[in-house]
């Protein structure tokens, strides 16, 4: 049976599947969606602790620092982490997605034993979904499985 080469410019991935965008866009990618994240977040964050309230100086002070953090944080798991083994990769990101939300969920007045227990029923599932997906993707090294 015969298949249709891929388009000039279009290049293809080890997968097979074809890569669109450019190596621009990728770069920028790379760096936009830390950013845009870390403002939701941010935003997120302050107005959880402002509850309705007026806005106050504190208040975006919070919300900017907590933005600069989850985006650094963010930035360095997506480069550090295809270095890893699985499971310190996936234990990395579980311990961000759980801390993460365990200060969103602590910024509503939740009570301290309240917010890590969401954290960490939050933490638990994401650590089994990330686990599983890089043992079926990766080598017992890290490695990308082809």
């Amino acid at each position: 049976m015969a298949h249709a080469a891929p388009a000039s410019g279009v290049t293809t991935r080890a997968a097979g599947t074809p890569d669109i965008f450019s190596a621009r866009t990728h770069s920028t990618t790379k760096w936009a969606v830390p950013v845009v994240l870390g403002l939701l977040y941010g935003y997120w964050a302050a107005a959880n602790q402002r509850d309705g309230g007026p806005i106050t100086g504190w208040n975006l002070l919070l919300g900017f620092v907590a933005a600069l953090v989850f985006a650094v944080v963010y930035f360095a798991l997506l480069r550090l982490g295809p270095r890893m083994k699985r499971e310190v990769h996936a234990l990395a990101w579980t311990s961000f997605a759980g801390i993460a939300f365990g200060f969103l969920y602590s910024q509503t007045g939740a009570t301290v034993l309240r917010s890590t227990a969401m954290a960490l029923a939050v933490a638990a599932t994401v650590f089994v979904i990330l686990f599983y997906r890089y043992y079926t993707r990766e080598d017992a090294e890290g490695h990308r499985v082809s």
